[in-house]
């Protein structure tokens, strides 16, 4: 029978691996994470602000991917401490309360914004439904979309976690090698990078132009409120809360949680280091095609022109297979 992750029991606990190798094979809900940064919002963001402000803010980027991840790591602590979801845990904290359950007004907050959700995945699930239309014409964007929305809340009503880690992982790794590899075949063409351009992007300058799109940049790129609190749960599912075990004061109990938590550490600075070379690839992308094109990826055309980033570094093949992933 399988074990209910949100359940903590003593005959679950078991310590945690020491090794390096040892603990690679208890990684993933770093994988999830990584996964769901890339590819939607944050590749929208990264290269508008590239397009935008050429190379010079490209410090702006890779400091968002550095900055926001001690907040996760915090997070997910809580998590392995004491087994509770996040919103449980927001929920002990002082403070008004409203409602007939006597929720804390951070719940209620986090209700507010989440009412605005449907608008964000919308476009997501809008997004890919037009990029898999480029690549098989022949199947129309509403019933890419269809199809996409109730694949995805099957996958999710399921709980299916370690089969959307497996798939997080695969997909992750193709991206991840298909961007850089953009980057590195760009050198052979019209838009190849300088040494100086790269360090332009290191002279903490801000245009007022760019001010708006950085902004913007900062708080999509790396990890954003959605996926701090996403990274907690999936840390629950992996087990490392359940493999910790229920509060004891003892000193077995103690280390046990700081075995677990010393994983999920790794985790997490292992998405981090992912997350950001990919994050990178896409602004240096932005910034080296779109910048010189001039263009800058907006409106119903904004999947035609960040495919150019692609189509300019592979060839026109890769329009849409890069973006159906």
């Amino acid at each position: 029978m399988k074990s209910d992750p949100y359940i903590l029991t003593a005959e679950a606990a078991k310590p945690a691996p020491t090794t390096f190798f040892g603990k690679l094979k208890y990684l993933g809900p770093g994988f999830i994470l990584s996964a769901s940064i890339v590819g939607s919002g944050e590749l929208i963001s990264t290269t508008t602000l590239g397009a935008k402000a050429g190379f010079v803010t490209f410090w702006v980027i890779l400091v968002s991917c550095a900055v926001k991840v001690a907040i996760q790591l915090e997070f997910g602590k809580q998590a392995i401490r004491t087994g509770e979801t996040v919103f449980t845990s927001l929920n002990r904290l002082g403070g008004p309360r409203f409602g007939k359950h006597n929720s804390n007004w951070s719940l209620w907050t986090w209700l507010f914004l989440w009412l605005f959700k449907p608008l964000q995945l919308g476009g997501i699930i809008g997004g890919v439904a037009i990029t898999l239309n480029m690549a098989f014409p022949a199947v129309s964007i509403t019933w890419f979309a269809i199809i996409i929305a109730v694949v995805v809340s099957s996958m999710i009503s399921k709980g299916y976690y370690f089969f959307i880690e497996k798939t997080s992982v695969v997909m992750m790794l193709i991206f991840t090698i298909f961007t850089i590899t953009a980057v590195f075949l760009l050198q052979e063409t019209e838009y190849a990078i300088s040494g100086n351009q790269i360090l332009e992007g290191f002279g903490f300058k801000l245009p007022k132009a760019a001010v708006g799109f950085a902004i913007a940049a900062f708080g999509l790129t790396g990890v954003g409120g959605d996926e701090i609190v996403a990274y907690s749960y999936w840390c629950l599912e992996k087990g490392y809360a359940r493999f910790t075990g229920p509060y004891e004061n003892t000193d077995e109990w103690r280390k046990r949680a700081k075995g677990w938590i010393k994983v999920m550490n790794l985790d997490a600075v292992l998405s981090m280091v992912v997350y950001t070379l990919v994050t990178a690839a896409f602004y240096l992308l932005g910034a080296a095609v779109l910048f010189k094109r001039g263009e800058i990826p907006d409106g119903f055309g904004m999947i035609e022109t960040l495919s150019k980033m692609y189509t300019d570094s592979y060839g026109s093949w890769a329009k849409g297979f890069f973006f159906s992933l």
